[in-house]
């Protein structure tokens, strides 16, 4: 007699529930130490920025920009009291300023970051944190020598899905990861004709997935990638110039983590994480990015779906300067410190190197972001 049940899963396995595990996943928040903050730069994402800062209660004390109205505009709307420079040298001679949010693109950042850290600033720099591991890594001896924090704004971090994810596997709740994979359908068709971003080498890989590489590296935490291989591509009729469509496979020492991504799926968006254990399974899905409402645990002992709460960018602004804050308050490196991202740039850089030559690459080996 046939079996009903193909996969050998019994009515009782399928049906368990199991009571969900304690994972704190929310932003951390500093118990009491409220500093002055600057912010140089103050563009399109600075807003997000600064209304995270408002609701928290954080003190953003002064603003610099090349363009002093734009500055004076965020002050009017987020931040009344704040000082305004057009000179960011000059913001950071504020004594007020105590933590520095660089908000600029890579090339223009670099500088901005160095002088910072000798201005004797704790910084948060905006991710991709830097085009050239070298600088990257001149940049975390300088904040050691100065001792400061230096942390990059991966505030994917904190996007609820990836924080609960990155808190269960620390916490060995599924074991040792074997497989990482994310499936990512989504509409990015808006930035066509806006050149900034169309002008980007690899804007899929490079702009956008920076966070999947990060995350990726959190969850194989000490493990290190021995081989990535990378493609991407365009179809008749897209509407924007770089590829709309990629993938990667990133192979680990007993592990593989999987990425496919369609940045033109303008009907029906959807995004899916699963993370598969030696004792386990976690998956997330969502109609977007900001949409994962719930985390799906499987064990041996039966599942259990937790509902999330958050959203990426309100949590993961939120987390990438209040992770700061606490390892400024507690005296401790940030869980998110540039010396912690440069395993991820080595993962970004490696995609693009295979993505321009059609072979496999080994992460560390590409020092440069492929212009």
């Amino acid at each position: 007699m046939a079996s009903d049940d193909p996969y050998g899963l019994s009515p009782a396995k399928k049906a368990a529930a199991i009571q969900a595990p304690t994972i704190d996943y929310k932003p951390p928040r500093p118990q009491s130490y409220q500093p002055g903050i600057g912010l140089i730069g103050t563009g399109g994402i600075s807003e997000s920025h600064l209304h995270v800062y408002e609701e928290c209660g954080w003190k953003v004390v002064a603003l610099a920009d090349r363009t002093p109205s734009k500055a004076a505009a965020k002050r009017d709307e987020f931040c009344p009291e704040a000082s305004i420079y057009n000179d960011y040298r000059e913001l950071l001679d504020d004594p007020g300023v105590t933590v520095v949010d660089v908000t600029p693109h890579p090339a223009d950042r670099l500088p901005i970051v160095r002088d910072a850290l000798m201005a004797g600033k704790h910084v948060l720099s905006q991710k991709p944190f830097v085009l050239d591991l070298q600088d990257g890594e001149e940049l975390v001896k300088l904040a050691e020598t100065q001792n400061l924090k230096l942390a990059v704004n991966q505030n994917g971090r904190w996007a609820p899905h990836f924080s609960y994810l990155r808190k269960a596997v620390a916490s060995g709740l599924i074991g040792e990861v074997t497989t990482v994979d994310f499936v990512l359908h989504w509409d990015q068709t808006w930035i066509g004709g806006n050149e900034a971003f169309e002008s980007i080498h690899h804007l899929l890989l490079f702009d956008f997935a920076i966070h999947w590489f990060d995350i990726t590296s959190c969850l194989m935490e000490s493990r290190r990638a021995t081989r990535l291989f990378a493609a991407v591509s365009k179809f008749e009729g897209q509407s924007f110039r770089p590829p709309s469509l990629g993938s990667v496979l990133i192979e680990y020492p007993g592990a593989q983590a999987r990425m496919a991504f369609n940045a033109h799926t303008t009907l029906g968006e959807e995004d899916t994480t699963t993370v598969v254990g030696t004792k386990g399974t976690l998956r997330s899905r969502g109609h977007g990015l900001n949409d994962q409402p719930a985390m799906e645990i499987f064990l041996e002992e039966g599942h259990v779906t937790v509902p999330l709460e958050g959203c990426w960018f309100e949590s993961g602004f939120q987390g990438a300067m209040g992770e700061l804050l606490c390892a400024i308050e507690e005296d401790r490196d940030p869980s998110h410190s540039a010396r912690n991202n440069l395993a991820s740039l080595e993962l970004c850089f490696a995609a693009l190197k295979s993505a321009d030559t059609g072979q496999p690459v080994e992460p560390g080996s590409v020092r440069q972001y492929a212009h």
